[in-house]
């Protein structure tokens, strides 16, 4: 589709362009929520062989926007996400497999009881109608999203950010591929081709024509998405989390998992950014977590009592705490114990993801149920809090919302539940 390039205010040609998108989703997502099982799992399976394909054309794609993004200086971090490899390909073709493999949500009726009057009351799974995802730097998300809207019996508008739009093109057309083949509309997964900034400001206020919201990119994006938006959101503003090393854990794990936490990727929302240390066992662990961290060329800021034990590190100010670093730099604090580990992540944490290690049930269980966040896990890294490690073939994206959707999003938090009677001729006395 032809839109202007103009990144100041809307004007009526890109406002009706986008409507226009919006009734063509609106109406894909009327035939979407009556098709069958066996459609969607063939637009999936479709797609996941024209990824393979084309991979190719997709990584040539690719590699003209890294080209791009590093003239414009960007930084490693941003270089990261938005980089592709024939590994990333596969994952992606992958991603549509696992997902047509899924149980399929739409239609499912749960909780089926008789009440007293003989009638039988429970909930189905019904689609949510027509989902918009806003997306910066990372081109995987638009096979991850189109593939779970689609299972799930939704329409869903994407939009990329303009760094990536070369390689969203490839990968849309793969989907666009999949859905053909199994003669499936065309509008049910449309990327939006303009620059325009502009057309965010539409999509998040077209009330009528969408109904969730799901941004992916920077807190900048995803707060003024939060702010403006008439639509309802489904969100994270931050990914601070963190590892707590406990008293009783064993110190090879704890090295093991922290080094993973931090160093397997750097520019993810699930990677840690603060690890916190029991006082009893920091002169074990620290000089042992400090090696990996200075060979791999991570910079190590930490709180007085940190830096007794490495003495290399940087004193960490209070803002480290806050930081979602997103590159090789980590924040270290020694605590008294469990109960101000909790209180560390309670105050500085992002309600993301939070792991504990320890040896100590009582301690697991009690981290497990004290620490507010989307995912809270023991003796693993945070790197699992992911759609695809979760088994839910892929994830839109990761909410810390409390209502609705929490954690990785997949196929059931893209439905909605309804109300279902069966009676047989029963009337209210």
């Amino acid at each position: 589709m032809n839109m202007p390039n103009d990144l100041q205010a809307p004007n009526e040609e890109l406002r009706a362009a986008m409507l226009a998108v919006g009734e063509a989703a609106c109406a894909a997502a009327t035939s979407l929520a009556r098709a069958s099982t066996a459609a969607k799992n063939g637009a999936l399976m479709a797609a996941a062989k024209a990824l393979e394909e084309r991979e190719k054309t997709i990584l040539a794609a690719n590699a003209r926007d890294v080209k791009a993004a590093r003239t414009e200086g960007n930084d490693d971090a941003f270089i990261d996400r938005l980089t592709l490899t024939a590994k990333a390909v596969d994952e992606m073709a992958a991603g549509l497999r696992q997902i047509a493999t899924l149980p399929d949500p739409v239609g499912a009726i749960t909780d089926l009881t008789y009440r007293p009057s003989g009638i039988q009351v429970g909930k189905m799974r019904v689609p949510l109608g027509v989902v918009a995802i806003i997306y910066e730097s990372r081109p995987d998300v638009t096979a991850d999203a189109g593939g779970l809207c689609l299972k799930a019996g939704n329409a869903c508008i994407l939009r990329g950010g303009s760094e990536a739009m070369h390689s969203n093109l490839a990968i849309a057309a793969c989907l666009a591929e999949g859905l053909k083949e199994a003669g499936l509309p065309a509008a049910a997964i449309q990327l939006v081709e303009t620059t325009d900034r502009a057309a965010v400001g539409e999509l998040i206020t077209m009330e009528g024509h969408i109904d969730v919201i799901v941004p992916r990119g920077g807190k900048g994006l995803i707060e003024r998405i939060s702010k403006d938006a008439r639509v309802p959101v489904i969100k994270h503003l931050d990914g601070v989390c963190h590892v707590y090393v406990d008293a009783s854990a064993d110190v090879a794990m704890a090295v093991r998992i922290a080094d993973n936490a931090k160093t397997q990727r750097y520019g993810t929302c699930n990677t840690m950014e603060t690890l916190l240390v029991d006082r009893h066992i920091a002169s074990a662990f620290l000089p042992e977590i400090g090696k990996v961290y200075a060979a791999k060329g991570v910079e190590m800021r930490g709180c007085a009592e940190t830096r007794k034990y490495l003495p290399e590190s940087k004193l960490a100010s209070e803002d480290d705490w806050y930081a979602e670093y997103l590159a090789p730099i980590i924040a270290i604090r020694v605590v008294a114990g469990l109960d101000e580990a909790m209180a560390h992540i309670a105050t500085f944490g992002s309600q993301h993801t939070d792991a504990i290690v320890t040896g100590n049930f009582a301690h697991a269980q009690r981290f497990l149920r004290e620490v507010d966040s989307a995912s809270v896990m023991v003796n693993a890294s945070t790197r699992f809090a992911d759609g695809f490690e979760f088994g839910l073939g892929a994830e839109i994206g990761i909410s810390t919302n409390k209502l609705h959707a929490r954690g990785p999003v997949g196929l059931e938090g893209l439905t909605s539940l309804k109300w279902v009677v069966l009676g047989d001729g029963h009337v209210r006395g």
